[in-house]
């Protein structure tokens, strides 16, 4: 089925009533002339399996995208992540000297392996459907094309633009200190970030995001004395390791709630004897019914706004797992996770300067999004040093899921608003 552009061009005409300079009314024009090339530059990245694990996927979604950043006059390099298992990175950057240096924050990989049933990309009208289409291989597009008008209007030159494009953003490889480290020296030697995964949308306003909430994982492990369920509870066996495990996750429910803070078990067992695997995120046990249990193991995670939060819960959650049963141990650990990107003055900075192009463009004002409605992301590592806002990725629905699905008559749309946000923070 051939797409039909009638709502695209539309919009088009409706975002050519614009207040902007000469040099932005150029820009506004190369996205509209360039957006059907895009179109096929999306079909074909997604039509490339690159699941976080394919390798060779990943680096041959970096291949496509290599030339069309040296086109533009970017330095290309790979970063490999061999030993990590995981593919690479690729950094593209310009050397220059005006306006602020600015950090494109993205990813080339997605939740889609090769065995999954979703792999190809499908237009439907105005909408077209495909393995991470909308998260995020049309925010890269988004990103490539907002770069190429601006380079079409004169206006990369003098640029200071740095763009890091992960290649294992939705199961990253550990550990996270060597797996970001590129990220988060480009993210110091920066001045603004701003990250292309998808836009939110929802009851026709869209929304960008100031904030995200970071992501740790947790561990816990109980243990008790095994004996027959006759005795449970009895001043030799005591409560076993299974109502140790429920004791803590209840106080856990019960004590640790605030605003903007999640905490979840996400995997839970315990029997006579355990086992977690953690490649396979598979916990199991064996036991039976008449038998006081001797281990449980619980993995969750634990998502907060601010690393004063995380670091207040941790500690109230080590608090709550040091109150033992009687005849019970149990042990908390934490594991490496992504930092908070806390909504800082200078992201609202950020916000303030893209509504004034959404003004510009004749678009309703962006409010930030609520951080409960977005997940951890890449540029959580950025931000703690750097003004970052997030959001100027594609419009679509369905993320993570087959049937994942892009709002194709948004694309222009997103493009000019990151190209002239990217235009304005370089003058």
């Amino acid at each position: 089925m051939r797409m039909r552009l009638a709502s695209v061009l539309i919009l088009a005409g409706l975002l050519n009533a614009q207040q902007l300079d000469p040099v932005e009314k150029k820009i506004a024009a190369a996205v509209d002339a360039g957006f059907p090339k895009s179109l096929a530059l999306l079909e074909k990245v997604v039509n490339i399996n690159s699941g976080t694990m394919n390798l060779e996927g990943v680096r041959r979604v970096a291949d496509v995208l290599r030339p069309e950043f040296e086109a533009l006059g970017f330095q290309v390099r790979w970063v490999p992540m061999d030993r990590l298992k995981r593919a690479g990175h690729l950094v593209a950057e310009r050397q220059g000297s005006q306006g602020k240096r600015l950090l494109l924050v993205g990813h080339m990989d997605t939740v889609f392996e090769p065995s999954s049933p979703f792999q190809k990309f499908v237009r439907r009208g105005d909408i077209a459907e495909g393995p991470g289409v909308d998260d995020m291989k049309g925010g890269l597009v988004v990103m490539l094309y907002a770069l190429k008008a601006l380079h079409a209007a004169g206006a990369l030159e003098g640029t200071r633009i740095t763009a890091v494009l992960t290649g294992d953003e939705e199961s990253p490889g550990e550990p996270l200190s060597l797996a970001r480290a590129d990220l988060i020296e480009a993210g110091k030697r920066s001045d603004a970030a701003l990250e292309f995964e998808a836009g939110h949308r929802t009851d026709g306003r869209d929304f960008a995001t100031i904030a995200r909430r970071g992501y740790v994982g947790w561990r816990l492990r109980t243990t008790g004395n095994g004996g027959h369920s006759s005795q449970v509870f009895g001043e030799k066996l005591g409560y076993g390791a299974i109502y140790e495990m429920a004791r803590i996750l209840t106080a856990f429910q019960e004590q640790l709630r605030e605003p903007d803070l999640t905490f979840n078990a996400g995997l839970i067992a315990g029997g006579t004897t355990t086992s977690f695997d953690a490649s396979a995120a598979m916990i199991s046990a064996a036991s039976k019914a008449n038998i006081v249990p001797a281990e449980a193991i619980a993995h969750g995670d634990l998502r907060a706004l601010t690393q004063e939060q995380v670091l207040r819960t941790q500690r109230k959650m080590r608090e709550i797992v040091a109150r033992h049963l009687p005849g019970t141990k149990a042990v908390l650990e934490f594991e490496d996770g992504y930092p908070p990107m806390s909504p800082t003055g200078g992201n609202r900075n950020l916000l303030r300067i893209l509504n004034t192009v959404n003004r510009d463009l004749n678009l309703e004002a962006m409010d930030a999004l609520p951080p409960s409605l977005r997940g951890a992301g890449d540029i959580s590592f950025v931000a703690p040093f750097v003004d970052s806002l997030s959001g100027f990725g594609a419009i679509g629905s369905g993320a993570h899921a087959p049937g994942e699905t892009i709002d194709l008559p948004r694309m222009p749309v997103q493009m000019k608003r990151a190209a002239l946000m990217i235009y304005r923070l370089t003058r």
